[in-house]
């Protein structure tokens, strides 16, 4: 069932989009001429509770669609970082926060079919603002603070348009029901 890469080409290199045409050979000895791949790094994001049970939101303009959306807080991995590092890293720079403990949920290809990463789930609690956020040069989030259960209703609402950050919320939301 898996394919062998006959050749592959560049057609874009950035470190937040590199883009590739591979033709590749199938089990069944078809010639795929051109199948195109986009390059991600991996990324992380966490549903973030303060030591106040509340739920730290970021509210965040996106170009490609023109809306402001309310999200995760969370970003790329470093290149050899350890995701367990990258999202309290992700945590601090975008909120000021940081956690008693962030524990693994899950994870996702958010479209394998032409994405090659994945996306690493957290849950992290006991938040406690520690500094003020630094963010890279185009970021601009504005971080605010909901009630758990307010944060369980945009989710349920459909008031997260990040599929991958909706995805999180709910492996996260289901941890915090099976610790009750």
């Amino acid at each position: 069932m898996n394919w062998t890469k006959i050749s592959s080409k560049y057609i874009s290199q950035h470190p937040y989009f590199t883009a590739r045409v591979d033709e590749c050979l199938m089990a069944n000895g078809t010639v795929v001429p051109a199948y195109y791949v986009v390059e991600l790094p991996p990324s992380v994001c966490a549903l973030a509770i303060t030591e106040n049970n509340q739920v730290i939101l970021v509210k965040q303009y996106r170009y490609p669609i023109n809306e402001v959306i309310t999200e995760l807080p969370g970003g790329f991995i470093d290149e050899g970082e350890d995701v367990e590092k990258a999202i309290a890293r992700e945590l601090l720079e975008e909120t000021g926060y940081t956690f008693n403990s962030i524990e693994f949920t899950g994870k996702i290809a958010a479209n394998p079919g032409v994405l090659n990463n994945y996306t690493y789930f957290f849950l992290a609690r006991g938040g406690k603002k520690v500094n003020e956020q630094k963010l890279d040069d185009y970021e601009e989030l504005e971080t605010m603070l909901v009630p758990l259960e307010e944060a369980r209703l945009l989710l349920k609402e459909n008031k997260i348009a990040q599929a991958l950050h909706a995805t999180c919320m709910m492996y996260s939301f289901q941890k915090l029901d099976e610790n009750k």
